[in-house]
């Protein structure tokens, strides 16, 4: 699959947590896929909110695994 085809699945299935993110005043945006592996940065109140690893496990990472099944991990940094 072509990157940008890979790219715009992943930002469609974050579209679906962003409504969230931006409640809180945060955003979330793609650094880098690398093969299976998808890394992002929170920005916002997100970059330094307590809760973002959470938020990034039981939140993105699921959105993402559902929607873009070629990524299998999930970082943030």
């Amino acid at each position: 699959m072509k990157s940008e085809n890979l790219e715009r699945k992943i930002e469609k299935a974050l579209d679906l947590v962003r409504p969230y993110l931006h409640k809180d005043g945060g955003d979330v945006r793609i650094v880098s896929v690398s093969g299976k592996k998808l890394t992002l940065k929170f920005e916002g109140n997100c970059s330094s909110c307590d809760m973002s690893n959470m938020t990034l496990k039981a939140g993105i990472e699921e959105a993402i695994k559902q929607h873009v099944p070629e990524i299998n991990n999930v970082v943030a940094i």
